[in-house]
């Protein structure tokens, strides 16, 4: 009943001319036909492409015709085009300043908490912060603030914003942030328990951040929830080795910190 046997040769790979090209875009999920490995694409280039799966591993694989399966069909990945060339972007989403010279900091001040905090604005908005002369300093909590904040003496010229994590109505935070009352402070906060709550859950392909009990340290508690084996410091490593542009994390910190700088940059 039928010419020749059925099952012959390589079933995930049709005759030349009937496979599509698909072109390897960030974060397009694909399977490796011959191993089965599955992930999402974070890099390419003309021979080969790198598939991150849903435990964070790597793999290399080469650019080969029908070499991979998308949706359980089998697909040829080329190289992205190159999109039209157009004023660069820094990673907060503003036109870059190129040839940027160093220039004296300001007087103003932007305080955050802890060090993770500030490293995560200045890996999104340090290239702005530089053109504005604005230096970004960590507390390591917030306790302290209206002595710190005294010790500053702010005044007209010299402003000082502050962003505070977790400021929910009734938490220690809000009450700390009532006794500032001088027009030339701001603080600013985001509803987050900790500063990693602020990266969206997909970009580090999980489903959502979890919940953690009462009475356990709440770093410790995500990572042992999420399976991760390692130290608070290379989880945060992780964290932030994921975020690349302002499109990574969620809209109440950015409105936040984008309210500082406006803030301590504007004229007196």
């Amino acid at each position: 009943m039928y010419e020749g046997d059925v099952l012959a040769g390589n079933w995930r790979r049709p005759g030349k001319g009937k496979i599509p090209k698909v072109a390897a875009e960030p974060d397009l999920v694909v399977e490796d036909a011959d191993s089965g490995f599955c992930g999402a694409v974070v890099a390419c280039d003309k021979e080969s492409v790198t598939l991150e799966d849903r435990f964070g591993r790597r793999r290399l694989f080469p650019l080969a015709p029908a070499a991979f399966l998308l949706d359980g069909k089998p697909v040829t990945l080329v190289r992205p085009t190159a999109a039209p060339a157009g004023p660069r972007r820094s990673a907060s989403g503003s036109i870059a300043v190129e040839g940027l010279r160093a220039r004296v900091a300001k007087e103003s001040r932007i305080y955050v908490e802890g060090v993770h905090d500030a490293a995560l604005v200045e890996k999104i908005w340090g290239h702005d912060l530089r053109v504005e002369g604005v230096v970004v300093e960590y507390l390591e909590g917030v306790d302290d603030l209206p002595a710190i904040v005294a010790e500053f003496d702010p005044g007209p010229g010299r402003r000082l914003g502050v962003l505070v994590d977790h400021l929910v109505p009734g938490s220690k935070e809000s009450r700390i942030a009532a006794q500032i009352t001088s027009p030339d402070v701001l603080v600013v906060g985001h509803p987050f328990v900790d500063i990693w709550q602020a990266v969206k859950p997909s970009v580090l392909r999980i489903p959502a951040w979890p919940d953690v009990p009462r009475g356990v340290p709440w770093k410790e508690g995500v990572i042992a929830a999420l399976g991760w084996r390692m130290e608070p410091a290379g989880a945060w490593r992780r964290i932030l080795g994921a975020v690349s542009t302002f499109t990574d994390l969620e809209p109440e910190l950015l409105g936040r910190v984008e309210e500082l700088i406006d803030f301590v940059t504007e004229a007196p």
